[in-house]
């Protein structure tokens, strides 16, 4: 099991349950811990800190919603899966209400629950992994940090700083790749509100059928299938900060419940007649030309001007090439020591390369090269030509065709990887990237199309949907 992929702590008394999640959980690659005591929970949370906590509302001893009162104490932050196997779920919306990360009833849908977890997780780092807007010391080099020296990125920290500490709404603006997401992550963790929830919604990820009730919750008898009342989103991170990602994408139906929510500071869940007073800090980012939206009448021009009075631009790579060196000197301290190899170093050659380049995918395209050329590194420092096969790790003008055949490029890659691989300590997380890789190339391939994309990986559709959920893949528009 792997730390790295998640830590998750269950506390319920069925054995048989605790069972079952232990062999899900460990195919899935997560380190389960699992009790059947409040006080045993608890007792395991002061020792060795989860990333999530599953709890069931009845257990012997102290009961679950005592226990869950005890964690908030211990770890406001910490998310927590409250489970209840009865019809009544109105102590288990109290807690969601109160702070908990969400509610199932038993029996439950795996992959739902592999999907909450995974979500949960998500949450946890973000709330957890401090983002520094500084050179970072060596022992604090697995933290997240948004570098520059550059001019541009001198001014976004100043206005990091300036509107951290506020309250109002904030639109980070930039290409695809560029950071916003730990933007906003930097501006919570500075903010009066950094020991509340923070929430990130993806306004593209989630279906446009599903999104309104993942917002806004829903009550019971709402549409078929609302079996019980649904806490959203939004009223969960009541007191703390919510990412409205790719904000751009949002349907105009939802984004008039935004304004109201930015205006009135209430929601309504959907179905409801009652009023919710919430208040939350909304964070929008997005890549799209609102402007342009707003010509097309693709968005509202009153939600545009809520949004848009304090605005964060966030520079493409290309126009902070001074930076480039640095950010890459950064990924390869951090992937090494994740890796638990030596690191290389960059020689002059490449770096030479890598100011070159023009970097469409901006500084995750450059996370993502140095990670690659890394995993084929030869044990001294990265030449051009490891920056170069890098690049394109799996290009070839005959795997745009979507035929079988042509897949068996991706599949040669993947064997050449493991036969490179010398390091043990470094096979899993190999084979994990290798995976994603192979995943977001197929989906490229067959222009979304996961059946397909499914078959030219030779699995299944819902094994790969499994997949995609846990290596978190989102294809993004091609930038030109």
């Amino acid at each position: 099991m792997s730390e790295k992929a998640g830590k998750i702590l269950l506390i319920d008394d069925d054995p048989q349950l605790r069972q079952s999640f232990a062999k899900i959980l460990k195919e899935e690659g997560y380190a389960l811990t699992a009790v059947y005591t409040g006080e045993m929970g608890l007792a395991e949370i002061r020792k060795n800190l989860p990333d999530v906590v599953i709890l069931d509302l009845r257990l012997p001893g102290i009961d679950g919603f005592e226990t869950y009162k005890a964690i908030r104490e211990i770890d406001p932050k910490l998310p927590v899966i409250i489970m209840t196997a009865y019809g009544t779920t109105d102590t288990a919306i109290e807690a969601t209400k109160l702070g908990a990360f969400d509610y199932v009833l038993k029996p439950f849908e795996i992959p739902q629950m592999l999907s909450l977890i995974r979500q949960a997780i998500d949450a946890s780092r973000f709330m957890h992994s401090p983002v520094k807007m500084e050179k970072l010391d060596e022992e604090e080099i697995g933290s997240e940090v948004i570098i520059g020296k550059s001019q541009a990125m001198q001014e976004v920290f100043k206005a990091i700083g300036r509107v951290a500490t506020r309250d109002a709404t904030v639109l980070v603006r930039g290409e695809s790749g560029t950071g916003k997401e730990l933007v906003a992550r930097a501006i919570y963790q500075y903010s009066a509100r950094k020991d509340k929830p923070f929430l990130v919604i993806n306004c593209v990820a989630i279906p446009e059928t599903l999104l309104e009730s993942e917002l806004f919750g829903y009550e019971k008898g709402a549409f078929t299938g609302a079996y019980t009342r649904k806490v959203g989103k939004i009223e969960q991170a009541n007191g703390g900060t919510v990412l409205l990602d790719e904000i751009g994408d949002m349907p105009l139906s939802i984004q008039a419940k935004i304004l109201r929510l930015i205006q009135e500071k209430s929601i309504e869940r959907l179905g409801g007649r009652s009023t919710i007073p919430v208040d939350v800090r909304i964070i929008a980012a997005t890549n799209r030309n609102l402007e342009d939206a707003l010509k097309k009448g693709h968005f509202r021009e009153d939600l545009y001007y809520r949004l848009k009075v304090v605005t964060i631009w966030l520079p493409p790579l290309r126009e902070r090439r001074e930076d480039i060196p640095e950010l890459a000197k950064y990924f390869l301290s951090r992937y090494s020591r994740e890796m638990k190899i030596e690191n290389p170093g960059l020689s002059e050659t490449a770096i030479k390369v890598l100011l070159d380049y023009s970097w469409p995918g901006n500084v995750r395209e450059l996370s993502n090269v140095i990670r690659r050329a890394l995993i084929f590194s030869r044990g001294c420092p990265l030449m051009p030509e490891d920056i170069y096969q890098s690049m394109n790790p799996v290009e070839d003008n005959s795997m745009r065709n979507e035929s079988k055949s042509d897949f068996t490029e991706v599949r040669k890659w993947v064997r050449e990887s493991l036969r490179l691989s010398r390091n043990k300590n470094m096979l899993n997380y190999l084979l994990d990237e290798i995976t994603k890789v192979a995943i977001i190339e197929a989906l490229s391939i067959t222009k979304g199309n996961r059946s397909r994309a499914a078959e030219l990986l030779g699995t299944s559709r819902p094994t790969l949907q499994a997949k995609i959920e846990k290596y978190g893949i989102v294809l993004e528009p091609t930038i030109s």
